[in-house]
């Protein structure tokens, strides 16, 4: 197994420059009219690896992930994980640990023995842990086109965010990154019911009334869906009041024939 510095063949001192050219010399030799299709899984793991070195503040996230968790182990810690797949301690530990190695088909699978969403990894992980697991499992569900799953996890480490700030600097990428799923990919992951849940999970959570603007837009047009007319009506109003100069609400105003 690999971590990110050794995948692209550099020391964790690396420069930016060097973390580019290193990426560009490895992406050029696993093309596939070089290497074929069979290095597919390869250049994945070398996206996922530059996506996050690349990144200053997701690469300082990594290193103390990484130095934390990982470095220094005298014996197979997997292994030693592996050993008890009943033990919901052992199992949360080893889900974080193939995540930070770029095994997420062996993470994915665990987590989703032990309950996917239902799996309390908070109950067994250092705080810290547990958010940074988080946020590597919601990457890696949402490029899968595990929309929902994605969303409940960010929501979490947001609502933890806003108890006790842990990612402070990088804490507006992962607003972002969350804003931005549930504009785009949410709607057609789930039910229009689904939807209205997340939308109300949304509004719980602290954001400024423009963004809540916009998700109560969202909310009213999926309650149109289901026939639920006065409650769009009443939700529509609410989002005006948020935000006067909400955009994108000509065809809203006239279904529901407010002014």
């Amino acid at each position: 197994m690999q971590d990110y510095y050794s995948l692209l063949g550099i020391n964790h001192n690396a420069s930016q420059a060097d973390i580019k050219k290193a990426f560009r010399e490895k992406a050029k030799r696993l093309h596939p009219d070089i290497a074929g299709s069979g290095a597919a899984d390869a250049m994945r793991k070398l996206l996922s690896a530059y996506e996050v070195l690349s990144n200053e503040g997701r690469r300082g996230e990594y290193d103390r992930a990484y130095n934390r968790f990982v470095r220094g182990e005298s014996f197979d810690y997997r292994r030693y994980l592996a050993e008890d797949p009943d033990d919901p301690g052992r199992q949360a530990k080893l889900v974080f640990f193939d995540l930070l190695h770029l095994e997420e088909d062996s993470a994915l699978s665990i987590w989703r023995r032990h309950g996917g969403l239902g799996f309390a990894m908070e109950k067994y992980l250092d705080r810290e842990d547990w958010l940074d697991c988080s946020f590597i499992l919601s990457e890696e569900l949402s490029k899968r086109g595990d929309y929902y799953e994605a969303f409940i996890l960010l929501t979490d480490i947001i609502r933890e965010e806003r108890r006790k700030p842990y990612f402070r600097h990088y804490t507006e990428e992962i607003e972002n990154t969350l804003k931005e799923l549930a504009r785009l990919r949410l709607k057609a992951a789930v039910d229009s019911e689904t939807f209205i849940d997340c939308m109300e999970i949304l509004l719980e959570l602290g954001f400024p009334p423009r963004d809540e603007a916009r998700w109560m837009r969202s909310m009213s047009e999926a309650l149109i869906r289901l026939g639920e007319i006065k409650d769009a009506e009443a939700v529509f109003r609410e989002a005006l009041r948020r935000d006067p100069a909400l955009p994108n609400v000509t065809q809203l105003r006239r279904k529901l024939n407010v002014g």
